[in-house]
């Protein structure tokens, strides 16, 4: 069994079409994602334009527009103007306002669209009103403290973090890059469609050769399956490193149970591939959508697209994150790197082993039954 494992081993190296989507596409948006999420909090913006109309003199008037100029003289994220609302208006619809603050008992906001600008201008509406009676009082009181009282409040935001019960800090944005992990792991699947390929007599001489041979189709399929897993956990290794290591992201725990978590996870993934791709009687392309679906599809609730929606599966179908592979690896990297829930992790663990054992276990009821009638 060593020495057939060796060539199927050999066959996957010798074939670059299964290297790229498990391999080197999770490397490539680990890397875009760095950038694109990773330094958010290094990006510049410009200032965003902004009309101001007063509808009667109040109070609102003697503190929003201090506020506003203060705004702009400390973070420069917007630049407002006074003006008629005639003025306005034809200000807005020129483009050379974002928005219209319009200012008498209260302060509303007028958008004309609901991009980033707007969402500017609508945070700088909402911290006025959060702190509204406080900016009034610093206004009538002390109009020149204005900017100190903004720089005071900035610092109370950032002096609140949010952190688990074992101390460590949570970073919101981690969860997409936990996420991409459990799809990584699932890309495997494509590694197991090309096992299950090399196992159908009638679509490769290859495999036409190894079916008439005398070796049991439970022992071709745990051939494939244990090649591409040796194929598909070195590929897992070097993108943990590379996120771990040259990325430097988040990833404090151990590194050991890390890998441990990303073995049973390529199991899973090449495991699916075997199982899809045994299904003889679907059309190769087709067979190729399922497994791109379905890896899609469970990494998107697993929170790769967006962190949220992960725990809105959590909160309103929890059994559907108990069976979906992606967000239980996501979930057992918060369990190293987050949490200190041992039981948890290893129960995940246990799920990934079980669904990967019925995967194959359903490849080889499906592979046995095959009979050709010439090849």
């Amino acid at each position: 069994m060593l020495k057939q494992m060796k060539y199927a081993l050999l066959t996957k190296l010798r074939n670059p079409s299964i290297v790229f989507w498990p391999f080197l596409f999770p490397l490539a948006l680990a890397t875009l994602m760095y950038f694109a999420i990773g330094q958010m909090d290094q990006a510049d913006f410009e200032t965003v334009p902004a009309a101001v109309v007063v509808e009667e003199e109040g109070e609102a008037v003697d503190s929003f527009l201090p506020f506003v100029d203060a705004m702009d003289e400390s973070s420069g994220l917007i630049r407002a103007e006074k003006m008629t609302e005639e003025a306005a208006l034809k200000a807005l619809e020129k483009g050379e306002a974002e928005g219209i603050f319009y200012v008498g008992n209260d302060v509303r906001l007028t958008v004309s669209g609901n991009g980033f600008p707007e969402s500017i201008l609508q945070s700088v509406l909402a911290s006025y009103q959060s702190g509204e009676e406080a900016v009034k009082d610093i206004a009538r009181l002390h109009p020149e403290g204005m900017q100190d009282a903004l720089e005071k409040m900035k610092e109370y935001d950032t002096a609140v973090n949010q952190v688990s019960l074992g101390g460590t800090t949570i970073d919101g944005n981690v969860q997409i890059f936990y996420a991409l992990i459990g799809m990584a792991c699932l890309y495997g699947c494509f590694i197991g469609f090309g096992c299950a390929l090399w196992l159908q007599a009638n679509l490769t001489a290859l495999a036409a050769r190894r079916c008439v041979a005398p070796v049991h189709r439970l022992k071709l399929i745990l051939t494939e399956f244990g090649a591409g897993f040796l194929v598909h956990f070195a590929n897992m290794i070097v993108l943990l490193a590379y996120m771990r290591y040259v990325l430097k992201l988040e990833f404090t725990g151990s590194f050991a149970e890390m890998t441990g978590l990303v073995l049973v996870g390529s199991m899973f993934g090449v495991s699916m591939g075997i199982f899809v791709g045994s299904l003889g009687k679907v059309g190769e392309g087709i067979r190729i959508g399922i497994l791109l679906g379905i890896s899609m599809s469970l990494s998107f609730l697993a929170g790769l697209m967006d962190a949220s929606v992960k725990d809105a599966v959590e909160q309103h179908a929890p059994v559907l994150s108990r069976v979906n592979p992606a967000a239980l690896i996501s979930d057992a990297l918060y369990c190293i790197n987050v949490y200190d829930a041992p039981e948890r992790f290893a129960d995940n663990m246990v799920i990934l082993i079980i669904m990967s054992a019925l995967m194959v276990g359903g490849a080889f009821l499906i592979v046995r039954r095959e009979r050709y009638g010439s090849i």
